[in-house]
């Protein structure tokens, strides 16, 4: 069985995740997106809080489960059984750092191969981060991310 892992810190979970992550559920039987436990880059919202936003938005696919992980990712995909790990390729900016990251996984553990994504166009311009802006600000961020989510930005938003 095909297994691949799509991590990320998904904070929050954008339309750009949910195409890369529909694109990866029809090329592997199965799917593990891993929530990223990293204190360090001050994510707003909690990994139990970003959890539930991701399952109630990919319960239309039967092949994928949600769970978190910390530590090195070739690491937790190893003990997944993963054979792979996709990563999305919003533009150019994006690459450099990705087949970076890549190549030092490719070291870490070869047997895990890692497959870039590109979302539909739609998305290309679309990070997590400014959709957290534009949400600071009182902006609509509904066209970037699933209702559940704009409410919960609006809600960590709120003055007061």
């Amino acid at each position: 069985m095909r297994h691949c892992i799509y991590p990320g810190t998904f904070d929050p979970i954008t339309y750009g995740h949910l195409d890369v992550l529909g694109r990866a559920a029809r090329l592997f039987e199965r799917v593990t997106v891993a929530v990223a436990d990293n204190p360090g880059k001050n994510p707003l919202f909690s990994v139990e809080k970003r959890l539930d936003l991701l399952r109630s938005n990919v319960a239309r696919f039967d092949n994928v489960t949600v769970t978190s992980f910390g530590g090195l990712l070739v690491d937790f995909a190893l003990a997944q059984k993963a054979d792979a790990i996709i990563r999305g390729l919003r533009a150019l900016s994006d690459f450099e750092f990705e087949f970076n990251m890549a190549l030092m996984n490719r070291h870490l553990k070869s047997e895990i191969e890692t497959l870039f994504v590109m979302p539909n166009e739609q998305f290309s311009y679309c990070s997590s981060t400014l959709v957290k802006q534009v949400a600071r600000y009182g902006g609509d961020v509904s066209h970037f991310v699933p209702p559940n989510v704009a409410a919960s930005l609006r809600e960590a938003f709120q003055p007061g």
